[in-house]
């Protein structure tokens, strides 16, 4: 896949920009705050359908402006597509390919990045519902249909603490609680295909993360993912061993709704005592592993950095080997800077097959020479042609 063009209107700080892209590796370079971050995260945001820093939209909006719009042209097996969206201050946001409107989260099906940035440092170190937003990202861009069924739990889910929290501010709990039966059919339904699908994912990306954590540092690590799952074990914060509460092999749907269906039956009590759902995939973890001990509580600083980095390699490894867009766009925010000489070449030996790598610094030297063939500088939101 190939990003030839890129124009933004009213993004973060860009008012209006206009870039053409080539393949192979393009460096962009600016000083902090000029605007280079703000570049590459509308790419993403075409991917995963959101922000690697902010949670809200909003933010990614111009001040005093109602919408902002990123539109890029795209080519992949000898095919064009001009893909484009409006990220809108106030409403639902707005999706076109080729100038036909789509739904906004059919937007994956045609542009797929991989971007690692700073903040995932928190993949390693930060709270599960990261790492569940990494997994379920990953997925949607395997298989885009994972959009809707992600977005159908997440709605039941909702909808079914609305009315365990109703029924318990109301008192009449079994009468309120007459149709909880019903939402708990689809929660299954859609909770055990996800399920299923991420333990799948899973499997198939742990030994891609270990070979790209073993470049990168230069060494023999064992690096591994598992699933968490809270419909089969619910011991919670036991990580005294990556052994603990962990999944490592592939579920399938029918395992994983009778799991399912077992564990909403022993949690019915606690369910209605504290009206939330406590049992699902909004529930479950990623466990990474380092030499045999979870890396959320022993790695350090540089190891974290280096598996937070070789998670994105992996899956960006993983898209170009099973995906018929062929290789995603691999982008790579200020990457450079936290690694000393050796790790910075074996990242440019890592990076160097993909059809189109995208790179930030805020100095040029940061970055091995063989990756600065096409360089654009960055400033104050525009791009400076003659530095």
């Amino acid at each position: 896949m190939l990003v030839t063009h890129v124009e933004l209107k009213d993004f973060r700080n860009y008012e209006s920009l206009a870039l053409e892209l080539v393949g192979g590796p393009t460096l962009i370079v600016g000083s902090n705050g000029q605007g280079k971050t703000n570049l590459i995260e509308a790419l993403g945001f075409l991917s995963t359908l959101g922000s690697h820093r902010v949670s809200t939209d909003n933010a990614m909006v111009r001040q005093h402006t109602d919408a902002a719009i990123i539109r890029v042209r795209v080519e992949h097996n000898e095919r064009k597509f001009l893909v484009e969206v409006q990220i809108n201050r106030a409403g639902a946001n707005r999706a076109q390919i080729n100038r036909s409107a789509i739904r906004t989260r059919e937007l994956p099906r045609y542009f797929s990045s991989v971007l690692f940035a700073p903040e995932d440092l928190a993949l390693v170190r930060g709270e599960p519902s990261g790492r569940r937003r990494f997994i379920d990202d990953l997925l949607v861009l395997r298989s885009p249909r994972f959009s809707g069924v992600i977005a159908d739990y997440e709605r039941v889910v909702k909808q079914r603490n609305m009315l365990l929290k109703s029924a318990r501010a109301s008192g009449a709990r079994d009468a309120q609680l007459s149709t909880l039966d019903v939402w708990d059919e689809r929660l299954i339904a859609f909770g055990a295909e996800i399920i299923s699908a991420r333990s799948s994912l899973v499997a198939n990306l742990s030994p891609e993360v270990s070979r790209a954590y073993g470049k990168i540092v230069g060494a023999d690590h064992d690096a591994s993912l598992a699933n968490s799952l809270s419909v089969i074990s619910r011991q919670d914060d036991s990580e005294s061993a990556v052994a603990t509460n962990e999944v490592g092999e592939i579920i399938s749907v029918a395992d994983a709704t009778g799991a399912f269906t077992t564990a909403l039956g022993a949690v019915r009590k606690q369910e209605r005592d504290r009206a939330i759902t406590l049992v699902g995939p909004h529930r479950d973890d990623l466990i990474f592993g380092l030499n045999g001990l979870p890396a959320r509580s022993y790695a350090s600083h540089g190891e974290s950095w280096s598996f937070a980095l070789s998670l994105k390699l992996a899956s960006a490894e993983l898209l170009r080997r099973d995906s018929s867009a062929g290789d995603p766009v691999l982008i790579l925010d200020d990457v450079f800077a936290e690694l000393d000489q050796s790790r910075r070449e074996r990242l440019a030996d890592s990076i160097s097959g993909f059809e189109q790598v995208l790179i930030t610094a805020a100095v040029l030297g940061d970055v091995p020479e063989r990756l600065t063939a096409k360089v654009v500088h960055i400033r104050a939101g525009a791009v400076i042609v003659d530095e």
